[in-house]
């Protein structure tokens, strides 16, 4: 498990403890974020006696190749990245570092141990400039307008050629505005939260009046644990027009319901019983107006759905915040 001190990586190293697995975990524990918020995360899942950690970066190789040489996975799941696309006009240098060069050191520990099945990360961002609603995994996705969407673009890429090259079975699944308890404090609900308890504005871009199809952690945990049982079969992608061999699917992972960021605010708004004060802006730099998964194929193929409402998912993520920094 890459990232596993990360948002969905501690959730999901949580739900594979709980089901009985063994899980390597690793994470380089850099500063992105408050370091403090990963590590209580890892501390309760060290407190397992079936999760052993690895600190190590994706961009360094022969740590990433001893740490596969000790842990022999069956299954990898990848979710170690440089998040962020606001971040990635700022920082380009470490989203090649960590995304693109980190995912090659990854793949070459697929290949040289011969794993059973390789989950990564992807995200709806890669519909990049796409208007055609809901994104559908078919939709042509050569228009990304940030680079952190296009790295996302190139792990897709990477790892269906590795997929072809080598039969490793691979899955991607494009991650639609993951959000809830131990979120990522760069993300809307937490600096909203944050912002709102202390009594200062909050910045609302395009006047609130963009759509994201925000999908609560828990959810997200069940499809990736649901994709991981079902590796793909050889020429998953074959088409009438394309004769790939691999073993090879792409998955959108959301809610299936956008919801205007005004309504997740005035959501937020009565989940905390105070009223933000809002700083309207206009769009920024590398954002979309509108995300809107097509999960038809994932709910075909694996059985999952989405149950938790942007209401209950809300609460959760408030009641956390709450206890977890003493709010009030």
């Amino acid at each position: 498990m890459t990232g596993a001190a990360g948002f969905i990586g501690y959730h999901t190293s949580k739900a594979l403890l709980a089901a009985g697995h063994k899980v390597y975990g690793l994470d380089n524990l850099n500063s992105y974020y408050d370091v403090s918020l990963k590590q209580a995360r890892l501390s309760q899942l060290t407190a397992n006696e079936g999760f052993e950690f690895f600190q190590a970066d994706l961009g360094d190789r022969q740590a990433i190749e001893s740490v596969f040489a000790k842990s022999t996975p069956e299954v990898v799941i990848h979710l170690a990245a440089q998040a962020g696309v606001r971040y990635s006009i700022e920082n380009p240098h470490v989203y090649v570092d960590s995304n693109i060069v980190g995912h090659l050191h990854v793949l070459e520990g697929c290949r040289a141990h011969a794993v059973k099945h390789l989950v990564f990360a992807s995200s709806s961002s890669v519909y990049g400039a796409n208007t055609k609603m809901p994104f559908s995994i078919d939709d042509r996705v050569d228009h990304p307008v940030s680079l952190y969407a296009a790295t996302k673009k190139a792990n897709e890429l990477m790892a269906h050629t590795y997929s072809h090259l080598y039969g490793i079975p691979t899955t991607g699944l494009r991650f639609f505005t993951v959000y809830g308890p131990w979120g990522r404090p760069d993300m809307a609900a937490f600096l909203f939260t944050k912002a709102i308890l202390e009594g200062r504005s909050i910045d609302v871009y395009n006047r609130g009046e963009m759509k994201r199809d925000f999908t609560y952690v828990e959810d997200i945990v069940d499809g990736i644990l649901r994709v991981m049982a079902r590796p793909p079969a050889a020429g998953s992608t074959a088409t009438a027009d394309v004769s790939s061999n691999a073993a090879y699917k792409v998955y959108n992972i959301g809610n299936n319901k956008p919801v205007e960021l005004s309504r997740f605010i005035a959501i937020l708004e009565d989940c905390l019983g105070q009223k933000a004060v809002k700083n309207m802006l206009p769009m920024q730099a590398g954002d979309v107006l509108e995300t809107y998964a097509d999960i038809d194929d994932i709910v075909r193929d694996t059985g999952f759905q989405p149950k938790t409402s942007l209401e209950t998912g809300l609460a959760n993520f408030v009641d956390w915040y709450r206890s977890y920094y003493g709010a009030k």
